[in-house]
Formats: C-alpha cells, sequence, structure tokens
C-alpha cells in the first residue's frame, strides 16, 4: 500500500511555492514526522514531513518544480510492503541515483540557509557535523568550516555537482560572471519595494539623539539584567518602547490605508526588519506595548534565530502596524528607509558615533544617532511626522520616561 505526501495548505496569501530541496531519495527509510522536503515561498521555507513510518517510493516533484496545496509531491511503501525495494525515479538533471540511497542516509540535516551556503561554495554535505538540535547543520557550522578553509581549497573538499549554477569561464583575462535565478522571497522583496515607491507618496523626516543616558543605563544594568533575566539588553527594547510610547501620542503613525479607507489600529504589532540569508524579513513583535524589556530582547533573540535558520513561521512575519529597521549594525550613517506597505511608516536607526554637540554653551562629545522616519504623506502630514520623531528622540535622551510611561 502506498501513502500519498501532499504539499500542506498554504496561508490565505500564498498561492503556490517551490520544491527547492528533497532531504531523502528514493529507497530511503523514513519515519513518521521526519522532514522529507522543503518548499520555500515568497514569505517563508515549509518543512514536509513524513505522514507515516515507510520507505520512500517515488518523487513526483523534482527540485525546482512549483508547486500548489494539496498537491501530491512523492509516495511512500508502507512498512510492510517496503521490502527491499528502491524504486528509480527520474529527478531531473544531476539528480541523485537509487545507489547513492546509502551515502544519502549518512548526510545531516541541514536548514534552508546552511544548504544555500554548502551549495555556493561548492562543499560536500556529508563534511559537516551539526551543532543544531537533533544534529541539525546550522548556517554558523558551515561559516565556522569556510573560515578554517584554504585560501584556495583543494578540489578533494569540492562536491561533484552543484544546485547553484558555477561562475561562467573567465573572459578576457579575468571577468568571471554567475546567473543564479532570483529567489522567491528576494523576487517579493522587489515587487513590494517597487509597489511602495510606485503607490505610496513617501517622504522622510530626519533628527539626531544623543544616545549617551541610553549607553550609560545600559552600561550599569547591563550584566544585573542578563543575569536576573538571561538574555542580553541591547538597544532595540529602548527604541521598540519609544516608539510605541510615540505611537500612543501620535495614531496616524499607527495606521494603515485601505482603499480610500484609514485604519487606525488600536494595538502595537511592531516589526523588526532583520537581514537572513534568505532575504530581508520582518518578524513581529505582537502587542509589543504588553511586553517588558526583558520579553522585547528575549522575543528579538529567539526570532532572529529562526530567521538565520529560515524557520520563522508565517504568523511571525505577517501582519506588523509599524516597522522598525537599523541599518546602523551594518554601518550606515544615515538613510532613508522604504515603506513596509500597508504600513504608514517606518524608523530608522542608524550608526552611534561620536560627535561634537552644543551643550549649556559648551561644545562637548556625545555619541550620536541619526534618525529617519519614512512615513505615507496621504495619510500623515508632516507635523504629525515630526513630532513623533522628536518624541522618540526625547524619551530616548531621558530613558526614565520609558519606566514611567510618560
Amino acid at each position: 500500500m502506498s501513502i500519498d505526501v501532499q504539499v500542506p495548505d498554504f496561508p490565505e496569501s500564498v498561492s503556490d511555492g517551490t520544491l527547492v530541496n528533497w532531504r531523502k531519495r528514493p529507497g530511503d527509510p523514513v519515519k513518521r514526522s521526519e522532514i522529507l522536503a522543503d518548499i520555500e515561498t515568497d514569505k517563508v521555507v515549509f518543512e514536509i514531513p513524513a505522514p507515516a513510518d515507510g520507505v520512500l517510493q517515488e518523487i513526483l516533484q523534482s527540485e525546482g518544480a512549483r508547486v500548489v496545496a494539496r498537491q501530491i509531491i512523492a509516495r511512500l511503501a508502507a512498512p510492510a510492503d517496503s521490502g527491499d525495494r528502491r524504486p528509480v525515479v527520474d529527478e531531473g538533471p544531476g539528480a541523485k541515483k537509487p545507489g547513492a540511497a546509502a551515502a544519502s542516509a549518512r548526510q545531516p540535516i541541514l536548514t534552508p540557509s546552511a544548504q544555500k551556503l554548502i551549495a555556493d561554495h561548492g562543499l560536500r554535505q556529508e563534511q559537516f557535523v551539526g551543532t543544531g538540535k537533533g544534529g541539525r547543520v546550522l548556517k554558523e557550522d558551515v561559516l565556522r568550516f569556510i573560515e578554517e578553509l584554504p585560501t584556495e581549497p583543494s578540489p578533494a573538499l569540492r562536491s561533484g555537482a552543484s544546485s547553484v549554477p558555477a561562475p561562467a569561464a573567465e573572459v578576457g583575462g579575468g571577468r568571471p560572471e554567475k546567473r543564479v535565478p532570483m529567489s522567491r522571497l528576494r523576487a517579493r522583496i522587489a515587487e513590494r519595494l517597487v509597489a511602495a515607491q510606485r503607490t505610496a507618496a513617501i517622504l522622510t523626516t530626519f533628527n539626531e539623539v544623543n544616545m549617551h543616558p541610553v549607553m550609560d543605563l545600559r552600561q550599569r544594568y547591563r550584566e544585573r539584567f542578563e543575569k536576573e533575566y538571561g538574555v542580553r539588553l541591547g538597544y532595540m527594547s529602548f527604541f521598540v518602547k519609544a516608539a510605541v510610547e510615540a505611537l500612543k501620542q501620535f495614531p496616524e503613525i499607527n495606521s494603515s490605508l485601505d482603499g480610500n479607507e484609514i485604519v487606525y489600529h488600536g494595538y502595537y504589532d511592531v516589526g523588526i526588519a532583520v537581514s537572513s540569508p534568505r532575504g530581508l524579513v520582518v518578524p513581529i513583535l505582537r502587542d509589543a506595548d504588553t511586553l517588558t524589556m526583558a520579553a522585547i530582547e528575549s522575543q528579538i533573540a529567539a526570532l532572529g534565530q529562526k530567521s538565520q535558520q529560515g524557520t520563522l513561521s508565517m504568523d511571525e512575519i505577517t501582519g506588523g502596524t509599524f516597522t522598525i529597521t537599523n541599518g546602523g549594525v551594518f554601518g550606515s550613517l544615515l538613510s532613508t528607509p522604504i515603506l513596509n506597505p500597508p504600513q504608514s511608516a517606518i524608523l530608522g536607526m542608524h550608526k552611534i558615533e561620536d560627535r561634537p554637540l552644543a551643550e549649556n554653551g559648551q561644545v562637548v562629545i556625545r555619541p550620536m544617532m541619526y534618525l529617519a522616519l519614512s512615513y505615507d504623506h496621504r495619510i500623515i502630514d508632516g507635523r504629525e511626522a515630526v513630532r513623533f520623531l522628536v518624541t522618540v528622540k526625547e524619551i530616548l535622551e531621558d530613558p526614565a520616561r520609558i519606566l514611567l510611561e510618560v
């Protein structure tokens, strides 16, 4: 008796996905809930578990195929029917053959980001020992391995084939090129950013904040905070708290446009833009106004780790009412962030840099950060945008206001 392996139902906003990786090959034994394949959508990567114990009998959709919800992509043979049969399935050029099943069974489980790095560098999966849960190979494991490689890796370290096209042969004395298909997430990011630029009246206002009070407070209590709550005290929790208090005073910034109607949100779901191996993602802090500083830092750390491993759920990246992005971690001194539709505003943080500042008639050196608020001028007037940013600045320069909520 054969058992169908189906694509799970996608969320309402997702119509299809791309089958990016088969973790098992025909003839491989599988256990119930063991991951068989990964499907990438324009938002997240879904893991496809085995519906029952058995043997992978045949693969019906090869890597790279576009699939839809409830489509049958493979079949399992029930244990009683499996015997020693190892069926052959044509999975397209470069696919592993049944004779390689034993080697496949020895290969570790990879996160999508780790698999991409391995493919990009032409490495072999069996070279890695995972440090993640259940021995899963993480992106960090691959990066550590790559850093230890010699400048010119020996051919023995390279695999025979890669799912990513190799660089083209050098032409005209060293001008290599490489063409790779745009991932679904990258294509979706491009589509949304272009749509935001085309459909919204985006304007950006700037200010600067003296970070000395926050840095001093953080320095005094960081060790105690980390010991008490088991999480690092970063800057983002201060900005989330300051932004939420400012959003309460200026509800237009926490609104969105739906046709000819302005939707004022009575809750504060703050998105934190994160750079992941697959591209930019924006996981959401739900009801950020109810979260403590420790809870904010803990959730940001957990969501950041999930984004690096490609395991964010659909619910964790959809819905936000306001976004904060931090280009300062990459050294950006100033930028104009683009809206995250359908939100009407986004706050940009930047690099902290010592600059001269006039203070009480004296020139002093203070750690300063430029802030940028991009907003949709169709529903937010410049007055509200500027006052919102000034409020964020004033709260950060007097962080006791965060505790007092004034």
